[in-house]
């Protein structure tokens, strides 16, 4: 299996810029989680005062549960904080549990990316799709039909494809038990609610953005990335692309810089916070335009998806 070619980051940076780039941080990692979690809190607390701003907060909500994973994905790479056993800690227990098996996966996704052995080839190779199948994508995601899919669905197939003898709540409590952090997870967290007397607002405004809008996003996100690049890209600019992204979309799309993927792709060493800057400096050299660029979400999935 041949990698996907690299490029050299003295290629396009000086030293000083380079160790800037690089520098792993003790608290930027952190105060990201945080953030991440205390804009989730503002918005359970907006609907709760003012419900008419619960569809609001389930698309800020379920953006910032993108957050979460983002950020879990920068640890993968070891970027959330210069301590590796609190980097992984941190992602671990206050993003996603699924750090461990992530990282093979997705450092297999950047040495083979576009290639034939891409474990994420899958997602962007459909592309382009009619735009009528794009609607009945968006129309699972936000009807959580997508949620139920990934979540639920293989235990309801591993339980109706079982051997004659094999017992139904015997499979039911392995799938359980592989799931358990998230249903124990929901559980304590809808007690907690729940004794409080806000039930409804772990249902409104957590299980319900996790449902719908974070499928969504995840969606245009794995679109934006990698959808329309040529299979086998021989050229690391374009291996995977970068959407200009404004502060609402920032908002409702794209949390922690997470737009800037073909610098991610280009530069894995450098820390999400960083991303920007090392766009700046390939902007200012003229790089960028050599770079898969495109000026927004809504002109990507036109052409992800073009009318007939």
């Amino acid at each position: 299996m041949a990698a996907a070619p690299r490029v050299q980051p003295d290629a396009f940076f000086t030293p000083e810029e380079w160790s800037a780039l690089t520098q792993r941080s003790a608290w930027r990692g952190l105060w990201s989680v945080a953030h991440c979690w205390a804009v989730i809190g503002a918005a359970m607390v907006v609907g709760s005062l003012w419900p008419v701003a619960i569809p609001l907060a389930v698309v800020v909500i379920g953006t910032r549960q993108l957050g979460l994973f983002v950020l879990m994905h920068d640890a993968a790479h070891a970027g959330l904080h210069r301590n590796r056993k609190i980097n992984d800690w941190v992602a671990h227990w206050l993003c996603t549990p699924t750090l461990r098996a992530y990282r093979p996966y997705h450092l297999q996704h950047h040495r083979y990316v576009q290639q034939t052995e891409d474990p994420d080839l899958v997602l962007s190779a459909p592309f382009p799709i009619k735009r009528s199948s794009l609607a009945r994508k968006v129309w699972r995601d936000l009807s959580g039909q997508t949620f139920y899919k990934q979540r639920f669905a293989h235990t309801v197939q591993r339980i109706r494809a079982r051997t004659e003898g094999e017992s139904a709540w015997r499979l039911l409590g392995q799938e359980v038990a592989k799931d358990r952090r998230f249903l124990v997870g929901n559980a304590i967290g809808f007690a907690l609610f729940s004794a409080a007397g806000f039930w409804w607002v772990w249902l409104l405004m957590w299980l319900l953005p996790m449902m719908t809008w974070l499928p969504l996003v995840s969606r245009i996100r794995n679109i934006a990335e990698h959808a329309l690049v040529a299979q086998n890209e021989p050229d690391p600019l374009r291996q995977a692309r970068t959407t200009h992204a404004s502060w609402l979309a920032r908002a409702v799309i794209a949390p922690y810089w997470v737009n800037y993927h073909a610098e991610h792709h280009m530069f894995t060493n450098i820390p999400c916070w960083n991303l920007p800057r090392a766009h700046r400096i390939l902007k200012r050299d003229g790089v960028t335009s050599l770079m898969e660029m495109e000026s927004g979400y809504v002109a990507l999935l036109a052409r992800a998806a073009p009318a007939a």
